[in-house]
């Protein structure tokens, strides 16, 4: 894994008064672009050649340099990360980063600083770790099987990585899931290699929340987690095909029946729910600095489903920004209360940047 001393050798070279900041055109690119320019930064978009007419479309969420790749994976090479060091970029990591790139060349290959802390890719990717990272938050989680012959009611199905749905599924029984894998890898809805690797949870009936939090060490004001502070920025609601299946009644077409990710609803909770959320977010954050230390810097989100007799079950930890944040590029219902001004996720990763840069602790959120 590189080391968080050759990230800080290479911040000690930058010019902090030419600080750009530099994402993947793809999830949540429009808000972090558009976010860096409210605070005064200019912006870096690495852009497949299909994807730069529609950042060109929206002139203030563009940004301000394009360097052009055939495909995502190609800025690991050294004339790309080169080319970013020497622009003094700090990357922001979101879900097509991680995918598309690879959380594990982005631990080990790409030489470029980015925001937040490198060893949490680890900790997100990994089923196993995730479990355990929510676990010991004395986080309520759903109910797992080791292995297909447990199972004995409706399960959920999960593949590894940041899909956005795609490919998940539901059975009921070990020859149930046995025939769907077969016809999703036949069919190249999944790879082989994603069969191999799957999740099983139960399936957990309730009211999604999907909670938006930013992890600050800078600021000291507020609700205090770690030696900084916990934010609650915004929540929404994910958007699937099978939400509307019921428009296909009595006969509901069998492609409805798939979790896909396709858009985001926004949402607000009873206000006597939000002291438990809170508790939720200072615990993950005081939790990843025990289990990987400094811990998770920057933006998460809880998915939770809120059921009436279990409470809040926490099914999934994005950790990095997530594009239900995409809804709020003015701010949300909750950041007016923190801000008195228009305070997006995007912004609120180049508002701690800028506060880095300004106290000379840029070093402290960056690996």
């Amino acid at each position: 894994m590189i080391r968080k001393e050759e990230i800080d050798k290479i911040i000690e070279g930058y010019d902090t008064s030419k600080i750009k900041i530099a994402t993947i055109c793809s999830h949540s690119a429009l808000q972090l672009f558009y976010g860096a320019r409210q605070e005064g930064f200019e912006t870096i978009g690495i852009c497949e050649k299909k994807r730069k007419e529609t950042y060109e479309a929206f002139p203030l969420g563009k940004p301000d340099k394009f360097i052009m790749v055939d495909n995502f994976k190609d800025i690991l090479d050294e004339k790309y990360t080169e080319l970013l060091r020497k622009q003094n970029a700090i990357m922001i990591p979101h879900g097509s980063f991680v995918e598309y790139v690879g959380p594990e060349n982005l631990e080990n290959k790409f030489l470029v600083p980015i925001f937040g802390n490198r060893k949490t890719l680890e900790w997100e990717g990994s089923r196993e770790k995730q479990k355990e990272w929510l676990g010991k938050a004395g986080l309520v989680l759903p109910k797992e099987f080791k292995n297909s012959s447990g199972i004995n009611k409706k399960v959920f199905i999960k593949l590894s990585g940041a899909k956005g749905g795609k490919g998940f599924f539901t059975v009921s029984s070990k020859e149930e899931l046995r025939k769907k894998l077969a016809e999703r890898v036949n069919n190249g809805t999944i790879k082989k290699e994603d069969s191999n690797n799957i999740t099983i949870q139960e399936f957990v009936s309730g009211v999604r929340y999907y909670i938006h939090y930013f992890y600050s060490p800078l600021y000291k004001n507020g609700t205090l987690a770690g030696e900084g502070r916990v934010e609650l920025l915004s929540m929404d609601k994910r958007i699937e095909p099978i939400d509307e299946s019921y428009r296909g009644l009595p006969e509901i077409p069998q492609e409805f029946f798939d979790y896909t990710v396709t858009g985001n609803q926004p949402i607000v909770i009873r206000e006597s729910l939000l002291p438990e959320l809170i508790k939720f977010g200072i615990n993950v954050i005081n939790t990843s600095i025990k289990l990987f230390p400094p811990g998770i810097i920057g933006p998460f989100c809880l998915e939770t489903i809120y059921h009436p007799a279990r409470g809040f079950i926490t099914f999934e930890i994005s950790a990095r920004i997530v594009a239900g944040t995409n809804l709020y590029p003015q701010g949300s219902q909750y950041s007016c209360y923190i801000f008195n001004e228009p305070m997006s996720t995007g912004r609120r990763i180049a508002r701690e940047i800028k506060q880095g840069i300004i106290r000379g602790e840029l070093r402290k959120i960056i690996f």
